[in-house]
């Protein structure tokens, strides 16, 4: 078991500053402090005092890292995690992770030093394992949710692949041949798993599938707008977009607007995540929908029984998304109007 010593020495500070960082007693330079807390990240370290107490018992609370205010979606996800939680009178601490991987780490390191008995965890990039590796290494009770990138770990998430193909096949059949991505956050699991699925269906329709119609990600709903423009400005533009995720699909509807372009008329839109405003939009917005309520409470499950059982073989866990039609993807220019457009698929 790694010692404190071990991380002075890794880091090439002396045990005091060590002490010092880990305890808040005085002023330690961000960059002396940074490699001691990459030392410890690195060693496993945990202070014997913690050690300790969670030998001797459990606090009876369940820590969440997720982007919570920088991402809406993850609301009913937090909110369902917190319902079940609360039923067996057990406390959440929530820390944001704002999707970056350093903060994520160190969210993930905080929530253990408070003495959680598990973590749920939404993975930033994929390439970024630091936090996903200190919860291995330190045998925290974890569940990653969303971003499904180890099978070492209790996961929940959805088909994002499949999913995405069924939004291709929509636009397929209400007839179009060049369809254009704004995929989400660069190097997330998600992203990933959506951009083959976007592959796989225009492969298998036998459709356009240039390389200039796939956007690059978008970290914000400004880089959507500017990448939509930028689709629109290819030689041969698509005529119907499908966007990543949430804030991709507002962004791409800022940016078609921005160019000039009308939704459906000129360009159909679909997107990747139903939320509050998708109904209120004008025109109303096509979505593949999660059931985030379901994921939360899977999370929740999967967790308390992680920490009951900590040697369980761990679970896979995927939900079916739901497609809900509406308007923007301009199925109601191709078919008489109904009562209830709206459908469950």
């Amino acid at each position: 078991m790694a010692t404190i010593a071990d991380v002075a020495r890794i880091a090439g500070v002396s045990l005091s500053t060590v002490s010092h960082v880990l305890n808040g007693t005085r002023f330690v330079r961000p960059e002396t402090e940074k490699a001691v807390r990459d030392a410890i990240a690195a060693t496993g370290y945990t202070p014997n005092s913690l050690a300790r107490s969670l030998a001797r018992a459990s606090t009876n609370s369940v820590g969440i890292a997720i982007s919570a205010v920088s991402n809406p979606y993850f609301s009913d996800i937090i909110r369902a995690v917190e319902s079940e939680c609360a039923a067996l009178d057990m406390t959440i601490f929530l820390a944001d992770t704002h999707d970056i991987p350093e903060r994520e780490l160190q969210v993930v390191q905080a929530l253990h030093q408070h003495r959680v008995d598990g973590i749920i965890l939404a993975p930033s990039t994929t390439s970024s394992e630091r936090s996903v590796t200190y919860l291995r290494e330190n045998k925290i009770p974890a569940v990653l949710v969303d971003r499904l990138v180890s099978a070492e770990f209790d996961q929940v998430g959805v088909y994002n692949a499949e999913s995405v193909e069924r939004l291709v096949d929509h636009l397929v059949g209400l007839g179009h041949r060049r369809i254009g991505m704004v995929p989400g956050q660069p190097g997330f699991a998600t992203t990933l798993e959506r951009i083959a699925g976007y592959r796989s269906a225009v492969a298998r329709h036998g459709i356009d599938a240039e390389d200039d119609l796939i956007a690059p990600g978008s970290i914000d709903i400004d880089s959507a707008a500017d990448s939509a423009e930028g689709l629109m400005r290819v030689a041969h533009p698509p005529t119907a977009i499908l966007a990543g995720n949430n804030l991709a699909t507002i962004g791409v509807m800022r940016g078609l607007r921005r160019g000039g372009f009308a939704v459906p008329r000129d360009v159909a839109l679909v997107g990747f995540d139903d939320f509050d405003w998708a109904d209120s939009f004008e025109p109303r917005l096509t979505v593949v929908a999660q059931p985030c309520l379901d994921i939360g409470r899977v999370a929740a499950n999967l967790l308390l029984e992680r920490i009951k059982d900590p040697d369980k073989p761990p679970t896979t866990t995927r939900l079916q998304t739901s497609l809900i039609v509406r308007d923007s993807c301009g199925s109601h220019l191709r078919r008489p109007a109904s009562p209830n457009r709206d459908r469950n698929a």
